[in-house]
Formats: C-alpha cells, structure tokens, sequence
C-alpha cells in the first residue's frame, strides 16, 4: 500500500519498501506512507527490533523519484519537504535498533535509509551513493550528517562532492556496511540479527541505543553520563530482575516490558 508493506515475525517488525517497479524510489505518497508506518512501530511496545528491508531484485532504493519531481512546480517541491523530512526522521528516530537488508542500489535516498539503521547488512550486489549534486541538489535525508557522523569528515566529503558509487568491498572499508553476505540472502541474514536482539531486555536495548545515538559527537565525560542514565534506567527495572533471576535459575528469560 503506497510503496510500503508492514509485516511482523514475533517481535520482530519488518517494514518493507515496496515499490519495486520504481527500483523503490521514494514519492510523496511512499513518504507519507513510510513515516505513519514508523509512528506505528514507535508505538509499539511488543516491536523489540526493526528490519529495514526492500522488494524486488534490483534496487534496495535509489533516492527520490524524480520523475515524480520533474513534474512538481517549486511550490509542490516545497510542500514535500516535510512528508520526506517526516519519512527518513521517522526511520532515524524508531526506538528500536534498525538493522538494514541492503542489496543492489542504495542510492542517494536509499544511502541515507542505510545511514539512519544502526546495522547494515549487505549482499554482494549492493551500491552505495549520494549521488546529489549531480542533479542541482544537495543529500536532504540526513545524508551530509548522517555520513559525517558515521565515516568521517574525509570519507564524508568524498562521498558528497563527487556523488560516486561504492560496491560492497569499499562500503565495507568506508563503513557504510557492517557485513557483507551472498546476493540474495541480506534479509534473511537481517531477519537473523534482529530475532537475536528480540531475545534481548526490550528496556534494555532501547536505552542502550538511545545512549549509543546521543553519545556520537559528546566527550567522553558527557557520553559516560549518558551512559550511566542509561544504566540507571535498567539498573532497578522488571527487566533487570528478571533477566538476573533467569540467569540464576538456568532458563530463558520472560521479559515483562
């Protein structure tokens, strides 16, 4: 429905972009769509984890449709702007740790899609860009941030100023990438990590995300108290109590958050 699919798997919540006819390129409708499915996820207490993913084989997504925008007067660019603002915020925000299934072209939008999960999985086939300024624009997905933050300054700069393509061995040494898999299996090894994060104390991992995502870019002074806030916030919850009493009685622990 508008180019993005909801599924569940336990705790698990995949959500899709499904617009592979388009190569998932990302329109006003898709934005609108993206941005209530992950107010939806947000929400949602039983989703312990996230997986990015994408249909079709060709294209995980390839930015903004553009043949879209080429019809657009500057005042509907202008109006836009926040439905897409509102779809890349709504994954970069999810509470949830987000893990990317990444394969074929993850171009200027789909790049920043990759950039706002917190794991990248991605097959051999995947590309990454910001391919921007070769058509008059500037990455407006969290892109020059999200990649200055995440690579550094040079690799950041590389990436934007020249808007060229990396396969997977050097999205791998940028950083873009955090394990490469055999085409065709991204989401299932994406599915994988995420079932092994569900595991997890729900409380736990959201406020060890919410310590890693505020902690980039502090000292280490103010990152280590952001840490220990986090620690505070599990420290004498449900979830700390019963994770212990599972360890001591030998069995699986039933998280009650």
């Amino acid at each position: 429905m508008d180019g993005v699919t909801l599924r569940r798997d336990g705790h698990v919540a995949e959500i899709v972009l499904d617009r592979p006819e388009a190569l998932n390129a990302l329109s006003t409708a898709m934005a609108r769509r993206l941005a209530a499915v992950c107010a939806e996820v947000a929400a949602d207490a039983s989703a312990r984890a996230v997986v990015l993913s994408a249909a079709g084989e060709k294209a995980f997504c390839v930015g903004a449709d553009l043949k879209e925008r080429n019809a657009m007067s500057d005042e509907e660019i202008l109006a836009q702007r926040p439905l897409f603002r509102a779809a890349f915020g709504g994954v970069l925000n999810l509470p949830q740790p987000v893990v990317a299934a990444v394969h074929g072209y993850a171009l200027g939008g789909g790049c920043e899609f990759a950039l706002s999960a917190d794991l990248v999985v991605a097959d051999e086939s995947a590309v990454f860009g910001l391919p921007e300024v070769g058509v008059g624009l500037v990455p407006g997905g969290g892109g020059t941030q999200l990649a200055l933050r995440k690579l550094g300054p040079g690799k950041a700069a590389d990436l934007v100023f020249t808007g060229r393509r990396l396969g997977i061995e050097e999205a791998l040494a940028y950083g873009l990438a955090d394990r490469k898999v055999p085409a065709g299996t991204a989401r299932e090894e994406a599915l994988g990590i995420a079932r092994v994060i569900a595991q997890n104390s729900p409380t736990a991992v959201r406020a060890a995300k919410r310590a890693l995502r505020l902690g980039a870019g502090v000292s280490l002074e103010a990152g280590l108290d952001l840490e220990d806030n986090a620690w505070r916030t599990v420290a004498f919850s449900a979830d700390r109590r019963e994770g212990i009493a599972a360890f001591n009685d030998k069995r699986k622990p039933n998280w009650p958050s």
